[in-house]
């Protein structure tokens, strides 16, 4: 039985519309492809972000100098978020992105809940770099990108407020303890020099 006009013509405007739309979703969907295929290994993971546990990838940082910092809320050590804000502020411009992942692995100083976390970063510190919901990163249970930085690096976080340096190109160049603080001389040269001239 033929379908009515007003059918024939609904069912070909329906055409039209998904044969002007396929050139745009298959473009969409070649460019996540290719996105995800340019993205480094070691930065190919998903975790939540603190604040809303919304997912943030770290493929999007993909071509920038990343330092990864587990840190604590209640450590001897947490002032320095103030450092690591300040080393956000003078090199994000040119292609730092520091990325803070909370953990009560060590001496059980990272206790509160996501809110309580936020508070002491967002609203004692004044983060702005991105931040991590709270996640292991040492021995079996640890997060994929500290298991997979401990593997490589033969390092794996000592304490609070260890520091992973990634350059560009996705390899972890360096690692620094603890007491290696966000603006020595020693981590900022290194960050300077992966960034490159700028």
């Amino acid at each position: 039985m033929p379908l009515p006009d007003w059918r024939r013509r609904r069912v070909s405007q329906s055409a039209l519309a998904f044969v002007g739309l396929y050139p745009l979703l298959l473009g969409r969907a070649q460019a996540q492809a290719a996105s995800a295929a340019s993205c480094p290994a070691l930065l190919n993971h998903v975790f939540p972000r603190l604040q809303d546990d919304a997912p943030l990838s770290l493929c999007q940082f993909t071509g920038k100098v990343v330092l990864v910092v587990n840190t604590a809320s209640q450590c001897g050590y947490t002032p320095q978020y103030e450092g690591l804000e300040r080393l956000h502020g003078r090199f994000a411009a040119r292609g730092l992105t520091i990325l803070g992942f909370p953990s009560n692995d060590f001496g059980q100083q990272e206790p509160g809940t996501s809110k309580q976390i936020a508070e002491v970063c967002f609203n004692t510190y004044g983060v702005r770099f991105p931040m991590l919901a709270r996640t292991s990163v040492l021995g079996p249970s640890a997060n994929p990108l500290h298991a997979e930085l401990t593997r490589l690096t033969g390092q794996a976080p000592r304490w609070n407020f260890h520091k992973y340096l990634i350059d560009r190109s996705g390899q972890v160049i360096a690692n620094y303890p603890s007491r290696v603080t966000p603006e020595s001389r020693e981590l900022v040269s290194a960050i300077e020099k992966a960034l490159g001239p700028g």
